[in-house]
């Protein structure tokens, strides 16, 4: 989103950012950067089940309304997702004459299937309903991919022109080589490296049972893994480590400031991307994959339609959530270092060529043109 703000504003737009105050950063109610106004409102994360979520996006959607109005005229509300409900700020503000532009992130009804298991239920149904009514309500779709355009196609009834592939894509200045550290190794020959949210979709628990297949029944030893990032099932994954016999060899550091990320990742031999096969993964580009890809890193991932289109020969991809092939291909690039190298540069040419940021800003202000005609 960033990325998106900053294009906007070097193509000539004012731009005001409208998004959930931090707890540990970003503590400011008003800050400015770039150039860029921001507004921050306190959230209190769902906790409880439904109402907890009712909560959540109640007051998220009240205070976007709130500051959206403060700041005066708007040309264009440019909402990003979950939770499917921003068009109900965009029809509040209708009489201001504003576009709405729906910047689909996740396809909701596939995150409900993939996080709950709860099946098609009455919420189910509920949030299929408030998709179709922000695809109405939407003046242009802003897709993260192919798979996510033929949805708003289809399933959203939105025509070609008014939806506009913009792909996320790593700040390449942001992701950039530095001197290994080997001390992350903890005095093994290989580091193994996680990066990214760590939630019940985010396939943590897969990559840590394929470690502990690697470890025990393929005898390897001469490795240590490095899990970077947070989120909801953090500590529940440092306990699963404890119960499969990890604890000496894999690191769990939190979120950590980009120049120990760039550290880690110009560390790592293998990255990981172990979000199991399930109908929002199969469909959704993983931002883990494409900054792996930024780093030179080869990677390892299960079978899933839109990985295989980030990253190519870049990656190998074991049969959808089949934990011991993971471990077995971890194994062999471990084996293989010309291999390893092969991958990464192509991962690297990829993400500076055909998968940039400046094919995707291109993408970005065409859709904007089409918003405001």
């Amino acid at each position: 989103m960033w990325q998106e703000s900053v294009a906007l504003r070097e193509a000539g737009w004012e731009v005001h950012v409208i998004c959930p105050r931090g707890t540990k950063r970003d503590t400011e109610a008003e800050a400015e950067i770039d150039g860029i106004k921001i507004y921050r409102y306190p959230l209190r994360a769902a906790t409880g089940g439904p109402l907890g979520y009712l909560r959540e996006y109640g007051s998220a959607l009240w205070h976007t309304y709130r500051l959206a109005r403060r700041v005066g005229r708007v040309d264009v509300l440019h909402a990003c997702n979950p939770p499917d409900l921003f068009f109900l700020v965009a029809r509040a503000l209708r009489g201001r004459a504003t576009r709405f532009v729906f910047d689909q992130h996740d396809l909701v009804p596939e995150l409900y299937l993939s996080r709950f298991n709860r099946g098609k239920d009455l919420l189910y149904r509920l949030v299929c309903r408030l998709e179709r009514a922000t695809y109405r309500a939407a003046d242009v779709v802003i897709a993260t991919n192919e798979s996510y355009r033929r949805v708003a196609l289809t399933r959203g009834g939105k025509s070609p022109d008014q939806v506009f592939v913009v792909r996320s894509a790593p700040a390449v200045e942001r992701f950039h080589q530095a001197e290994p550290d080997e001390s992350i190794k903890k005095g093994k020959p290989y580091l193994l490296c996680y990066l990214g949210v760590m939630g019940p979709q985010d396939g943590v628990d897969y990559a840590l049972r394929a470690l502990a297949k690697l470890r025990y029944e393929q005898g390897r030893t001469d490795w240590h893994a490095a899990f970077v990032g947070a989120g909801d099932t953090f500590d529940a994954m440092v306990r699963l480590s404890a119960e499969l016999g990890l604890a000496d060899c894999v690191d769990f550091t939190g979120r950590i400031p980009d120049e120990d990320l760039v550290r880690y990742l110009s560390t790592a031999d293998v990255c990981l991307s172990p979000d199991p096969h399930n109908p929002l993964n199969d469909v959704s580009t993983m931002n883990k994959i494409m900054e792996y890809m930024a780093m030179a890193r080869p990677i390892v991932s299960f079978e899933l339609c839109e990985a295989r289109v980030s990253a190519g020969e870049a990656a190998v991809y074991a049969p959808a959530n089949d934990e011991a092939e993971f471990a077995k291909l971890i194994a062999q690039l471990l084996d293989d270092p010309d291999e390893r190298r092969r991958m990464g540069e192509l991962g690297q040419a990829r993400v500076r060529g055909p998968l940039s940021w400046e094919n995707s800003k291109k993408a970005l202000l065409d859709a904007y043109q089409a918003a405001i005609r």
